[in-house]
């Protein structure tokens, strides 16, 4: 997460392209320069950058505590708190991004200012139009589909079942008939009641978006990565491209699996898999199912990371410190004492709250936090290394003007804490004394790491890329609101090969059962993380000298990996991205290569065990 999330943040979300020209001819410096507060001159735009990022600093640090009150304390009193600090950010993130365009046309600006102002104009997730109540409008419907989703409850036999239990009973309940209820009931009571809401949302960002010279909001965001949308949409396809036989290839054997478990009359063996059997609400991971498809020998890895976290006695807060001790192996300092004090670690009786887990640092430099309803199991335990990785990317360039406070991009941030969590392999939970070394697996157990890791790594990718390309055809268009749902589920039948358990009424809202619609988080850095996780792990791997497997890495106490790596983190937005890139893994260019390095061994055993299978599926 972010410094500040919220649906406009005054803080960079990316970095944006260089101003248009379209913009600036509609748009003549005679006009502009009445509403300015300094003249348009490189000595002006200097001096605008420097007043905003003083007022913009001063903004998050008590709109950030609003936001965090409303998340951990859910009612009509922090609804409206939220919305208020909202609906000011929004005004003045709009206000901001008007008057970045006019100055960034300044010719002769110094590369520091050139780059603010860049990040000003495109750093919005959301804009609203400059006509009056349309910002109040956009963040009270913002904060009330955010709020929707904390409230929504699932139904499992009559009874109601908060999401973040329902999440769990989708990993673990192996009943279709209750799986299809589970799902069914969150999509239909969580998703359908936003629609109509989200469909306005749309229409005032858009107005926003192009107010601020972008065709569109799905434009906006992918103008943010130094690049033009054009070059970034290439970039996406051909990144999916790269890993997508990989996909392919688990999809075929997970189908099998599932149907044979299932049965034929559940689970067909050719075609779609039925989504709500994988172990996931949304089937983006499916280690959940991994027993279910677990080749007898080499599928077993020898032990189970929940057993051993509960036979250890293990609890939430036990989740935290391990994960800080990692980080802290590297040769990084602790957490602030804080932390323990101020987080949510684990779900709180008697009010509502937004269980998704997400990473905080309220005032810039050091109140960090994570909000997490943390579950003494090996999901949570991955996702809190994963989380405390954001907490140390926000530290670590927290001594940077405010617009350089965030990653070198949005999936950089993502996948700092995943690549950390790559490291936790049985080499690791041996060190840190969760694993007895004489239970490590053999080598013949390689298949299995690999195919438990690829079960949420690889099965993720096409959801990963999805949910983004839905909403650029919402933003652009091409998806009009009575197409929503239809096309929802059209692209996750395509990219992931999965089909809802029912059939889904004309008036239904799926996306709006994944929490990063109604909260207006965009999804393509998920994507990209994981792809970069992959160039960070074989890289930290290469710095500490590892021989062997690379999947078998970890780089746990080398103080070298986390000289390097803090190196890169303290960048923050400063640099291009592929600057940041270089500076730890000496290349410039994402790739998936390295993911398909550490999945080749895999692969090549899927592709075995698919031997005469039909392999694809309709549309795919």
């Amino acid at each position: 997460m972010k410094n500040l999330k919220i649906s406009a943040s005054l803080a960079a979300l990316a970095i944006a392209t260089p101003f248009t020209v379209a913009f600036a001819a509609a748009h003549p410096d005679t006009e502009m320069e009445a509403g300015l507060e300094h003249p348009l001159t490189p000595a002006g735009a200097k001096a605008y950058v420097e007043a905003v990022e003083a007022e913009a600093f001063e903004f998050a640090d008590i709109a950030g505590r609003a936001y965090w009150v409303n998340s951990t304390y859910i009612n009509e009193d922090t609804d409206k708190l939220a919305a208020y600090f909202g609906t000011i950010a929004t005004e003045k993130g709009v206000e901001y991004a008007t008057k970045a365009a006019a100055y960034a046309a300044v010719k002769g600006l110094d590369y520091d200012t050139a780059r603010k102002l860049n990040i000003m104009r495109g750093g919005l997730t959301l804009a609203a139009p400059t006509t009056e109540g349309a910002a109040a409008e956009l963040n009270t419907i913002a904060t009330d589909l955010n709020s929707q989703y904390g409230r929504g409850k699932a139904e499992l036999n009559g009874e109601e079942v908060p999401g973040n239990d329902a999440e769990a009973m989708m990993g673990t309940n192996r009943n279709p008939e209750e799986l299809a209820q589970l799902w069914a009931s969150w999509h239909d009571n969580v998703g359908a009641p936003m629609k109509d809401d989200y469909a306005r949302l749309v229409e005032i960002a858009n107005e926003g978006a192009r107010e601020l010279g972008f065709a569109d909001t799905g434009a906006m965001w992918r103008s943010g990565y130094d690049m033009t949308p054009e070059e970034f949409s290439a970039m996406y396809d051909r990144l999916w491209g790269e890993v997508k036989p990989l996909y392919e290839d688990l999809h075929c054997y997970v189908r099998s699996g599932i149907s044979d478990y299932y049965g034929d009359e559940i689970q067909p063996d050719d075609g779609y898999i039925r989504a709500d059997l994988l172990g996931n609400m949304w089937a983006q991971g499916w280690g959940n199912v991994y027993p279910l498809v677990a080749p007898e020998g080499a599928g077993d890895i020898g032990y189970d990371l929940t057993d051993l976290l509960v036979s250890n006695n293990v609890d939430a807060e036990g989740i935290a410190r391990i994960s800080e001790r990692f980080y802290t192996s590297l040769g990084l300092d602790p957490l602030p004492e804080s932390f323990w004090t101020k987080s949510q670690i684990v779900r709180p009786e008697g009010r509502e709250v937004v269980c998704h887990a997400s990473a905080w640092n309220i005032d810039n430099v050091d109140d960090l936090r994570i909000k997490m309803c943390t579950k003494v199991n090996a999901d949570d335990f991955v996702t809190m290394h994963h989380e405390l990785g954001h907490n140390y990317y926000q530290r670590a360039y927290n001594q940077k003007s405010y617009f350089y406070l965030n990653g070198a991009n949005d999936g950089f941030h993502e996948a700092i804490g995943d690549f950390i969590a790559l490291s936790v392999t049985p080499e690791y939970l041996v060190q840190i004394g969760l694993l007895d070394a004489d239970k490590v697996p053999s080598a013949d157990k390689d298949i299995g790491l690999l195919l438990n890791q690829a079960m949420d790594k690889v099965a993720f990718l096409p959801f990963g890329l999805l949910v983004d390309k839905w909403r650029w055809g919402v933003f652009d268009g091409s998806i009009t609101p009575d197409e929503y749902n239809d096309a929802w589920v059209s692209l996750k039948q395509q990219y992931q090969g999965v089909t809802p358990p029912v059939d889904r009424p004309a008036d239904a809202f799926d996306p709006g059962a994944k929490y990063h619609i109604p909260g207006n988080t965009p999804y393509a850095r998920y994507f990209l993380a994981h792809i970069l996780q992959f160039q960070f792990y074989k890289a930290a791997c290469e710095t500490a000298g590892w021989d062997g497997p690379l999947h078998r890495c970890s780089f746990y106490g080398n103080e070298e990996v986390g000289t390097k790596l803090n190196n890169m983190l303290e960048m923050g937005a400063s640099k291009p991205w592929p600057d940041a890139l270089e500076a730890f893994t000496g290349t410039r260019e994402m790739s998936a290569d390295a993911m398909v390095e550490y999945f080749a061994p895999l692969q090549a055993w899927l592709k075995e065990q698919n031997e005469g299978k039909n392999c694809t599926w309709p549309g795919a």
